[in-house]
């Protein structure tokens, strides 16, 4: 949640380079945005209510009093969350002297305390937000100096962060996280810092990573410290393999349809993993004493797919929780449990604290993720990237099934049938490259133009198709705005089917396995109390009202049956005239509680 954007060096247009990385990281925060920027001795803040998207930087010369060139310059899109969407809650924020500004990601718990000591030393607060606390708290320090004034500071605050600082009287920028991630970018003779790494893309593949409870201060070279023990910190130099490329839109109209029909290739990619790797993992969860599968929103409903698959593929129980609730079990973890967390960041903050409870439990942990140095990544025992390449359309879809991909993989490696599931895998990722066609998406386009005014639908699906339509209620929300639940099968005669009235539309997952049959029942049900029926199967059936097919692909089912789902959620929003890439009151990465 929220963007950050910084950059240092030779270049002297840095607010043209901030725009264009906040830019990049919009999918994170579009309530409002702005930055600030250095001139000599002087801090400027421009910020503005919306989104940056359409904004040009000659707008920013013609509201701006005096220059606006310069060597260092930051910026951040907001997700609100202490404080209204105004152009005065929008990051930066000034210190009362407006010497300082700061730009902040996270929750300060304690903020209120801090606010009430500051404003009985006479500190005038011009905003709702807790990060003005920062900007105030280092001026209070300022006499110990920039970077000890920030250290002091941060000493004080409680919860998670993500804080960058520029002083006027300092030609250093200064950045420290805990819990929210930070990303550095080393370029030549000049320095990044972001949120996320697609924002600097374009300018270099070169990154450091801030760790928790870090600080990082650049001038001509960056210095990493430890902000408990005060001691440097040597940063290995990683390079990503993403290309700037894979993080635009190129000729689609939305970043969500691109990464909808880039499932064609992201599967493929997930599943050519190192198979030593993916046998000793099997053989930990086979000796764990307890396994726990934990994730957030759509990652939460991979996990309780996973569940079915570990059960029916491996005959193995696991256990299913969403990361907000884990600590509620942590009493059943040991020493010889396996927690197997899944997120698309790896930044996730109630994943983030599962895994922190498990690590204090002594724990072994697998994370799931899609980029590599995530902090999930770095603080686990072990960690599967699924290479699916950069996501920015805040419903996740090409993320969802390279990561159903990685979990059916496991299951067949803990049962021993490792060579069987890429086989199984790599036939699914064949059939859905002939089933995103044109053709397939206009098949999609005609139901959703039938359905686009509904109130409310409805998913039911069963077995392991079950989270599946949980997870397809979750994309219509998302994007639609459609109220969707939903249900397994069976479950509808015991409340739920008393919501069902003439042409209320019910999409119903069938696969070709053992619960067909009830499946069908249930849909009968539905139909006979007026629903309008869309089937999503390999084969038409008579109580179909809409058929949507998709091939047969056996335990692989769940990957599958939710690619229309996403193209049917897309094709609505773009009718209900919605932004499918910036969803209101969504942003990508969950990085607060």
């Amino acid at each position: 949640m929220c963007g950050i954007f910084a950059y240092k060096g030779q270049k002297t247009n840095a607010a043209q380079l901030v725009v264009n990385g906040l830019k990049k990281l919009e999918y994170r925060g579009y309530d409002s945005w702005g930055i600030a920027f250095k001139t000599g001795h002087k801090v400027s803040i421009y910020k503005e209510i919306g989104k940056i998207g359409e904004f040009d930087i000659s707008t920013l010369k013609e509201k701006v009093d005096g220059p606006i060139n310069g060597h260092m310059a930051m910026g951040h899109s907001r997700w609100a969350t202490h404080g209204g969407v105004t152009q005065e809650n929008a990051h930066p924020h000034y210190s009362q002297d407006k010497t300082i500004a700061v730009v902040h990601n996270g929750i300060i718990e304690n903020f209120e305390e801090l606010k009430t000591e500051l404003k009985e030393k006479g500190y005038k607060f011009r905003s709702e937000t807790d990060t003005e606390v920062i900007s105030h708290l280092i001026q209070k320090y300022k006499s110990l100096g920039p970077v000890d004034a920030v250290k002091k500071a941060l000493s004080r605050l409680r919860g998670r962060y993500a804080v960058l600082v520029l002083c006027a009287e300092d030609d250093r920028l200064i950045a420290a996280r805990r819990g929210s991630p930070l990303i550095v970018g080393k370029g030549e003779n000049e320095f990044f810092i972001a949120s996320d790494i697609p924002a600097f893309l374009e300018y270099t593949r070169k990154v450091m990573y801030l760790d928790d409870n870090q600080m990082v201060v650049i001038n001509n070279d960056a210095e990493f410290f430890d902000l408990e023990t005060n001691k440097k910190i040597d940063k290995r130099i990683v390079k990503i393999d993403w290309s700037p490329e894979s993080a635009e839109k190129g000729e689609f109209p939305h970043f969500m349809i691109k990464e909808i029909t880039e499932q064609k290739e992201t599967i493929a990619r997930a599943i050519n993993q190192d198979e030593k790797q993916f046998m000793k993992i099997a053989n930990e969860i086979k000796n764990a004493y307890g396994t726990y599968l934990v994730g957030c929103g759509t990652a939460g409903k991979v996990c309780l797919t996973g569940s079915y698959l570990f059960a029916k593929i491996a005959k193995r129980h696991v256990n299913v929780t969403f990361g907000s609730e884990f600590p509620s079990l942590q009493d059943f973890i040991t020493d010889r449990s396996l927690v197997i967390a899944v997120s698309q960041s790896g930044e996730t903050a109630d994943t983030l604290e599962a895994i922190e409870v498990a690590k204090g439990k002594k724990a072994k942990v697998l994370s799931i993720i899609n980029v590599e140095g995530s902090s999930m990544d770095r603080i686990s025992d072990y960690a599967i990237n699924i290479k699916a390449g950069p996501e920015k359309a805040v419903a996740s879809t090409k993320a969802t099934t390279a990561q159903l991909a990685i979990l059916t993989l496991l299951a067949y490696a803990l049962d021993n049938r490792l060579e069987e599931g890429k086989i199984l895998l790599v036939n699914t990722a064949s059939q859905i490259n002939d089933m995103l066609n044109p053709r397939y998406e206009d098949h999609i386009l005609n139901l959703a133009k039938k359905i686009k005014d509904v109130e409310s639908m409805y998913v039911i699906g069963k077995g392991v198709n079950y989270p599946i339509a949980l997870e397809a209620a979750i994309k219509l929300q998302e994007v639609s705005y459609i109220h969707a639940e939903g249900f397994a099968g069976g479950e509808l005669k015991h409340g739920p089917i008393a919501l069902i009235n003439d042409g209320v539309p019910c999409v119903v997952i069938v696969a070709n396995d053992e619960t067909k049959q009830e499946t069908i029942s249930n849909a009968i049900e539905v139909k006979s109390r007026g629903g309008y029926i869309i089937g999503i199967a390999p084969e038409n059936n008579n109580i179909f009202d809409y058929w949507i097919k998709v091939p047969e692909v056996g335990e692989a089912s769940p990957i599958v049956n939710i690619i229309p789902i996403q193209i049917l959620a897309y094709q609505l929003a773009i009718l209900r005239k919605n932004n499918p890439d910036m969803p209101r009151n969504l942003a990508k990465s969950v990085t607060v509680k």
